[in-house]
């Protein structure tokens, strides 16, 4: 699954520079995460690093977007290719 960023973002900038595939960018009113570039940091890290880092724990996984851990790692390689 992909991860996703809720309204409780109260927008602190800590999260989208610890992204590794460059998911996170600012959105119009929060930030928001790229479903197609989120590999919930598979192959890179072995746990979310936008969600150790979030202060206020509003990065929860995203529901509209599910993926095996198969599917995560196959998204990685392709990002990193």
């Amino acid at each position: 699954m992909a991860l996703m960023i809720t309204d409780d973002c109260i927008n602190c900038d800590v999260c989208e520079p610890e992204c590794p595939n460059e998911a996170i960018s600012e959105g119009e009113e929060i930030y928001v995460i790229d479903p197609n570039k989120c590999t919930e940091c598979v192959g890179h890290y072995d746990e979310p690093q936008c969600q150790l880092v979030c202060p206020v724990d509003c990065i929860p996984l995203d529901p509209e977007h599910e993926e095996t851990q198969e599917e995560l790692m196959e998204k990685y390689e392709k990002l990193t290719a």
